[in-house]
């Protein structure tokens, strides 16, 4: 059963989702099926959806629940943990990792406030297992004020992003953006409507080798383009 499929016959606890995420979901998370993994989801809200990720991911999978709110203790299960903190909280996010060591996959669905979004990216990305997907979910308040977002805002988490993809490709730069950790040990960086996913890799060699041969006459030479002649005066 495919995870549409699984949302819409869910029995269990109260899961709310927009429904263009599934795809995006099967995408980045269907590798991970079957395997033994530790899986983040900041935001636990109503407990659906740690149980529609320990039947998606299966009896292998670690799920962490992280909220901020007491009552969510309520939805630990077998299988399922539940932990009770702010998700800026880096001391929180520290005993968390302490604990459960590095996740494979981190789903941010927590306050959707662009400086708690960013403060939980800064600690737990670098520690993500080095094949690991990040998502982060609802970034349509990246957009709007009251969240901390704003078209073109430097605080804004899509613009965080966007610049992410210079370092992204800070080897092919000429010295303007300097390769780092992250240039180092990210494959991608995704957008979607509202979704951002970061997936980590260590990158193959960047070389650009021509193998085979040319059949002469059959692949033209570039040659520059030549300048129009100026036009004859009177």
């Amino acid at each position: 059963m495919d995870l549409w499929a699984d949302f819409l016959t869910n029995r269990g606890k109260v899961i709310h989702k927009w429904e263009h995420y599934f795809p995006i979901y099967e995408r980045h998370f269907g590798p991970w099926r079957g395997r033994t993994l530790t899986f983040f989801e900041i935001g636990v809200a109503r407990g659906g959806s740690l149980q529609m990720w320990r039947r998606f991911f299966g009896p292998c999978a670690r799920i962490v629940g992280l909220d901020i709110d007491p009552r969510c203790q309520v939805h630990e299960e077998e299988g399922v943990h539940v932990r009770i903190g702010d998700q800026a909280d880096l001391d929180f996010l520290a005993r968390v990792l302490d604990e459960f060591g590095a996740p494979d996959i981190v789903l941010d669905d927590g306050s959707h406030r662009m400086s708690d979004i960013r403060a939980s990216f800064d600690i737990l990305y670098p520690r993500l297992s080095k094949n690991g997907v990040y998502l982060v979910e609802d970034l349509h308040t990246a957009y709007w004020p009251e969240f901390g977002g704003g078209l073109g805002a430097p605080e804004s988490f899509i613009a965080h992003a966007k610049a992410l993809v210079d370092r992204l490709n800070a080897d092919h730069a000429r010295g303007q953006v300097e390769a780092d950790d992250f240039t180092r040990q990210t494959l991608s960086i995704c957008f979607y409507d509202s979704i951002v996913a970061f997936e980590k890799g260590a990158p193959t060699r960047k070389t650009a080798p021509a193998i085979g041969y040319e059949v002469r006459g059959l692949i033209p030479t570039l040659r520059p383009a030549r300048r129009p002649r100026a036009a004859k005066r009177g």
